[in-house]
């Protein structure tokens, strides 16, 4: 009752965030450094939302992806899984992106080469097809745009194409891979091109919240159920939405209260897009993460602060929503995200 009454008292303001996610679209298609994804991806994403077009509910069920070229996933999953991407040999994509488990390294921060620690926490790959951009700060376009970047960077895997190419080279069986199906010897577009197909194919349908969106009343718990109800309510739902419930615009970090001052220690990750747009509107504007199997993927926030799932929700109502939310309603929408989890087939781990 406490949340019906705020919500109420506040409808005019939720009306006005509930707009911000397309409003945050519009804009990017005016900004060259934020664009959408490439065609293959967006029309699998529409292929995916319209068996649900007709439904009311602002969250649809993942469809798996069925348009993949099975051969450049194999190859990409091999790739995905190589050391020798790296500058030293001791890393690889899966390093930080344990597929099996949430499609994240469950770190504060991302460690690289030389045990480096990194300035911001790992989000998952899994259903990344369904992002509009990469990284936290969006810097990337694409899936294929994306894999360079990790590679490059001096405190991930510090490597760059020529070395990488270079190894992969030395490997007879993996030149004749590349030259089967690219029909060329091992390049940096063929590299970025199969890894993206494979992770185009971490997929993960199924979830109890899924089955219950497509029909079943038992699929998932009463408590889920009251869960989602808060979820809306209170506002969530404005910025986690769609097919993979949130990864589909920008939101500044702080709506409600001022996170940043509150925490201290500020970082130059903690400006976000700022960081790629160099506009001091983009101060603290981070891509929504996706919800989908969260509760894999603690702990919580670019900054990794939030050990616990519970954590997370009670910090995003207090700084994004402006709401102080009982113990209870936090647990009951745990339990609603806990029915967003889903794992990968075996074959693709």
């Amino acid at each position: 009752m406490k949340i019906r009454q705020q919500w109420q008292t506040q409808k005019g303001v939720w009306a006005a965030i509930a707009i911000l996610p397309i409003v945050a679209i519009s804009f990017a298609k005016n900004d060259q450094r934020s664009i959408a994804p490439t065609h293959s991806e967006t029309v699998r994403q529409i292929k995916a939302e319209r068996v649900y077009e007709r439904s009311v509910e602002p969250i649809r069920p993942l469809i798996k992806q069925t348009d993949l070229n099975r051969e450049k996933v194999q190859l990409g999953k091999l790739l995905f899984h190589e050391t020798s991407l790296s500058a030293d040999g001791s890393l690889s994509c899966a390093s930080c992106h344990d597929v099996g488990n949430g499609g994240d390294d469950g770190l504060e921060t991302s460690i690289g080469i030389n045990h480096q620690i990194g300035p911001i926490n790992s989000p998952t790959v899994l259903n990344s097809v369904f992002n509009a951009n990469f990284f936290w700060d969006g810097r990337s376009i694409s899936l294929v745009d994306q894999v360079a970047g990790p590679i490059h960077n001096t405190l991930e895997m510090g490597s760059d194409w020529k070395e990488v190419i270079q190894k992969l080279s030395r490997k007879p069986a993996l030149v004749e891979v590349f030259k089967q199906l690219y029909g060329t010897t091992i390049n940096a577009e063929n590299i970025a091109d199969a890894i993206a197909e494979y992770e185009r194919a971490l997929v993960t349908p199924g979830a109890p919240f899924d089955l219950y969106l497509q029909g079943d009343p038992n699929a998932i718990s009463n408590q889920a159920k009251h869960g989602y109800q808060v979820f809306k309510e209170v506002g969530c739902i404005a910025c986690h939405q769609g097919t993979n419930v949130g990864s589909n615009a920008f939101q500044p970090f702080g709506v409600m209260g001022n996170y940043f001052a509150d925490r201290g220690n500020i970082t130059a990750a903690d400006y976000g897009r700022f960081n790629v747009t160099g506009r001091e509107q983009d101060k603290h504007h981070f891509k929504v993460p996706t919800l989908r199997n969260i509760e894999l993927t603690a702990p919580y926030l670019h900054d990794g602060k939030a050990a616990q799932l519970g954590d997370a929700v009670h910090i995003m109502a207090r700084y994004q929503l402006g709401f102080e939310l009982s113990d209870q309603e936090v647990d009951d929408i745990v339990e609603f995200l806990r029915s967003l989890t889903a794992r990968l087939p075996e074959e693709l781990i």
